[in-house]
């Protein structure tokens, strides 16, 4: 006698969703906020009580900054590429890392996954080709504004970025490390941010990055009049569009828009 094989796994369907991989934990306020985006964003999407499918591994900050301090990129690139493989070994389709500052080792995860590795400046960088902007201003952590990581992945895209000076890197670098990362939002941090903005405008900047997943509970589109670009907000809805099947998988090798 024959036995039947069924046509499909037991709750899957043409409209399965793919699996998030979530690398957090650096710094859990940006994780949240992942989370709850792509969860809130696939809901929208399909409404009723569906919800993403998403893995989280919430790395130890507290092993990873001082690397950064010592400037140890090396061994940092490592532990995350190890982290990153757990997601992967766990069954996820696609891994997002919620942090723009370890993009520097970007391609050491990268290297470690069978499965694509969404990298946070490609969505916001197409975002900004869009609206026909050739340069942008980029906040972040100085890592992140003083790296050729970041500079150079725009310049692939057609973006060119300006920073803002030392003082101002410094300023701006203290802010997300002494308050951002510990949800902490003071007035006075807002304020420097926007004056810091206008330096960034009148270097050329036409529109502004905020190259730091925690610097959007500092500032938004109402502190200045240049068109702004989050890199968070940018990064979730591609994560959302991916796990909808919206959009196809990018290659697991660097695939550019």
């Amino acid at each position: 006698m024959t036995q039947r094989v069924p046509d499909s796994v037991p709750g899957e369907t043409a409209e399965t969703l793919r699996t998030v991989g979530v690398l957090g934990g650096m710094a859990p306020a940006s994780t949240t906020h992942y989370y709850e985006r792509i969860v809130g964003g696939v809901n929208d999407a399909r409404g009723g009580h569906t919800s993403a499918p998403v893995v989280v591994y919430s790395v130890d900050f507290g092993t990873v900054e001082p690397l950064i301090d010592a400037d140890r990129w090396t061994e940092a690139g490592s532990l995350l590429a190890d982290r990153a493989a757990r997601l992967e070994a766990a069954g996820v389709d696609f891994v997002v890392m919620a942090t723009n500052t370890m993009h520097r080792v970007a391609d050491d995860i990268e290297a470690a996954l069978s499965v694509p590795f969404v990298h946070i400046v490609d969505p916001t960088a197409a975002a900004v080709a869009e609206h026909g902007i050739d340069t942008v201003g980029v906040l972040g952590t100085q890592a992140t504004m003083e790296g050729a990581f970041y500079s150079e992945r725009f310049a692939a895209h057609g973006v060119e970025t300006v920073v803002p000076d030392a003082d101002a890197r410094e300023t701006v670098d203290r802010v997300i490390f002494e308050e951002l990362v510990h949800g902490e939002v003071r007035e006075a941090s807002r304020e420097t941010y926007r004056d810091v903005i206008a330096d960034l405008r009148a270097a050329g900047a036409e529109g502004v990055v905020l190259g730091c997943t925690e610097i959007e509970m500092l500032v938004d589109e109402d502190d200045t009049t240049l068109p702004v670009f989050d890199t968070t907000a940018r990064h979730v809805d591609r994560a959302v569009e991916l796990c909808l099947g919206e959009r196809e998988l990018p290659a697991t090798e660097t695939e550019w828009e």
